[in-house]
C-alpha cells in the first residue's frame, strides 16, 4: 500500500489537486479521444475513487496537523479516560488504518497517556472511528448487499464499489455485528397514531431454515444423528423436503387496515358464476405493516414482540385486535396466554385458505363463511355415510370433520366479513417468502445460527423501511460503546 506523509505543505490538499489535474490531463489528452464511453466510464470509476480516497486522506492529515499544533501551543483541553482519570502525557505519531468506501486511508493522531492507564485518543472519538478497520459507511454497504443476496455476491458487490477492502468472512462478521441494536431501536420507535375504527391485525407463522448440524435444535440434531446411524435408502424427497436439517423460524407481522365489509359470495363465487349486477367488493388491505422474525428466540418471545408493537399502536385497547393463524395448537396457546397477560380482547381467526384445503366443496365453504361451521361439519359426515365412501376417502372426511370441530371458536367468518376484517394470512405468507425463502432458502445454503439470525432480522428491518433510521441509531450506539463518558448513564439515546 502506498504511504502518504503527513508533513504540512503550503496547501494541505495539494496531493488531491495534483490527482485531479492528472485526471483532467488524461481526459483532455489525445489518447482519451480514442476511448469509447465504456472505457471512459471504467477509467473514471477507478481514478475517481482514488481521487476521493486522496481527498479523505488529505483531510485526515490536516486534522492530524491541527491536533499537533493545538497540543504544542498548550491550548488543548485536559484529557480524561472513561473512568475519569487524567492523561497527562502526550505522544504523537500514533497511526491506524481505516478501510473506507473509497479505499484504505491512514489516520494519524495523538495518544494521551497516564501511569497504569490505557491510551486515550481524542481524535478517534471526534471521528467516531469504529473498533475494527472498516468504516460505518462500508459496513452499511456490506449489510445492504448481504441481506439482498449471498455473501459471495455481497463481497463482490463491495469490491466493485470500493476496491479490495473487505473479505467474505469479515463481511459475515460485520453483518452479525450490525444487528445487535435492532431490539433497542424498536423500543424507541413510536408508531403513527390510528383511528379506533381501524382494526389492528396480528399474524403469526413459522418457516424452516436449513442449518448446519451444530446450529440445529437439540431434538432435531438427535433425530438427524439417529437417521444417519440407521442409514438405509430413502425414496426421492419431495420439493423443499429436508428431513432433520431445518430449524424453525417464527415470523410475525402487525398492520393496520381499513374495514372492508364483504359477503360470502365476494370470497367464494356461487355455483354457476357471478352476475354483473353485484360487483365483487374488495377485501381489506394492509397498511403500516411491521414484521419481525427470529430463529434464536422462542416462539413465545416473538409473539410477545408482536404484541408489544400492537400495544404501542393501541395502548388503551380501543381498537379491535384480530389475530390470524394457521391452526398450530402451540401458537394458539401462546397467543391466548399473551393476550390474557396483557388483558386485551382478541378475535382469533383461522386462515381461510387453510380451511379451504380441508373443505373441498364450494357450497360447504360458503356455508362456513356464513357462520355455519358446526352444521357444515355434521353435514359432511352425514353425506359421507350416505355415499358409503371408501376407507381412504372416509379418512379424509373424518380429518376434515376433526379439523372443523376442533377450531369452531376460530371460524367466525360471518362476524369478520360483516366487520370488514381480513380472513386470510396473505401478509404473513408474503413475509415468510420475502424474509426467508428469497434469501435464507437459496439453493445450497446452510446457515450458522448467528449469521442466519442477523440476516433474518436485518431483512425484516429493511422490509419495514427502517434501515436508514436504524443505522443512525446503531452508529450512535456504537459511539457510546466505544467512547463512554463518566456521565453516559444519565441519559437515554433515542432513535
Amino acid at each position: 500500500m502506498k504511504q502518504y506523509d503527513t508533513h504540512a505543505t503550503a496547501d494541505p490538499f495539494a496531493r488531491s489537486i495534483n490527482a485531479f489535474e492528472t485526471l483532467m490531463g488524461t481526459l483532455s489528452g489525445g489518447d482519451a479521444d480514442a476511448w469509447t464511453h465504456a472505457e471512459l466510464e471504467e477509467h473514471l470509476e477507478t481514478a475517481g475513487r482514488e481521487l476521493l480516497r486522496q481527498l479523505l486522506q488529505d483531510h485526515l492529515d490536516l486534522r492530524a496537523v491541527r491536533e499537533e499544533n493545538l497540543v504544542c501551543s498548550g491550548a488543548g483541553p485536559v484529557v480524561r479516560g472513561p473512568e475519569g482519570r487524567v492523561r497527562p502525557w502526550r505522544e504523537t505519531g500514533h497511526e491506524r488504518w481505516l478501510a473506507s468506501m473509497f479505499g484504505l486511508v491512514r489516520v494519524t493522531r495523538i495518544a494521551h497517556r497516564g501511569p497504569g492507564a490505557g491510551n486515550v485518543h481524542p481524535a478517534d472519538a471526534a471521528l467516531s472511528l469504529p473498533a475494527g478497520r472498516h468504516s460505518m459507511g462500508l459496513r452499511r454497504l456490506a449489510v445492504t448487499e448481504a441481506v439482498r443476496g449471498s455473501f459471495d455476491q455481497a463481497q463482490q458487490a463491495v469490491e466493485r464499489r470500493c476496491g479490495k477492502v473487505l473479505g467474505k468472512r469479515r463481511l459475515e462478521e460485520l453483518v452479525v455485528a450490525a444487528a445487535v441494536d435492532v431490539d433497542g431501536f424498536y423500543r424507541t420507535r413510536i408508531p403513527l397514531p390510528c383511528s379506533r375504527q381501524m382494526p389492528l391485525v396480528v399474524q403469526i407463522d413459522g418457516k424452516g431454515v436449513v442449518m448446519r448440524p451444530e446450529a440445529l435444535r437439540e431434538a432435531t440434531r438427535r433425530s438427524a444423528a439417529k437417521a444417519a446411524a440407521e442409514g438405509g435408502h430413502r425414496a426421492r424427497l419431495a420439493p423443499g423436503e429436508k428431513p432433520n436439517r431445518k430449524r424453525m423460524a417464527t415470523v410475525a407481522c402487525v398492520f393496520d387496515t381499513r374495514p372492508a365489509p364483504r359477503r360470502p359470495h365476494d370470497v367464494i363465487h356461487p355455483p354457476g358464476g357471478r352476475s354483473d349486477e353485484r360487483p365483487v367488493r374488495p377485501g381489506p388491505r394492509a397498511e403500516n405493516k411491521w414484521c419481525t422474525a427470529s430463529l434464536i428466540r422462542p416462539p413465545g418471545q416473538v409473539i410477545a414482540d408482536a404484541f408489544d408493537q400492537a400495544q404501542a399502536r393501541d395502548p388503551k385497547h380501543l381498537r379491535p385486535w384480530v389475530v390470524l393463524v394457521d391452526g398450530a395448537r402451540h401458537q394458539l396457546d401462546l397467543i391466548t396466554a399473551e393476550a390474557a397477560r396483557r388483558g386485551v380482547t382478541i378475535h382469533i381467526l383461522l386462515d381461510f385458505v387453510h380451511v379451504a384445503e380441508y373443505v373441498w366443496a364450494a357450497d360447504h365453504l360458503t356455508a362456513i363463511l356464513a357462520g355455519h361451521a358446526a352444521r357444515t361439519a355434521n353435514e359432511i359426515i352425514t353425506q359421507a355415510e350416505r355415499d358409503h365412501l371408501s376407507a381412504a376417502r372416509r379418512e379424509a372426511v373424518d380429518t376434515c370433520h376433526r379439523y372443523l370441530t376442533g377450531h369452531l371458536d376460530q371460524l367466525h367468518y360471518d362476524t369478520a366479513l360483516e366487520s370488514g376484517w381480513p380472513i386470510a394470512t396473505g401478509a404473513i405468507e408474503g413475509a415468510c417468502r420475502h424474509l426467508i425463502a428469497d434469501r435464507l432458502d437459496i439453493t445450497g445454503a446452510r446457515w450458522g445460527l448467528d449469521g442466519a439470525e442477523a440476516v433474518l432480522r436485518l431483512r425484516a428491518l429493511v422490509s419495514n423501511g427502517d434501515l436508514g433510521p436504524y443505522w443512525r441509531y446503531h452508529t450512535a450506539r456504537e459511539h457510546k460503546r466505544l467512547y463512554p463518558t463518566p456521565d453516559q448513564d444519565e441519559y437515554e439515546l433515542m432513535a
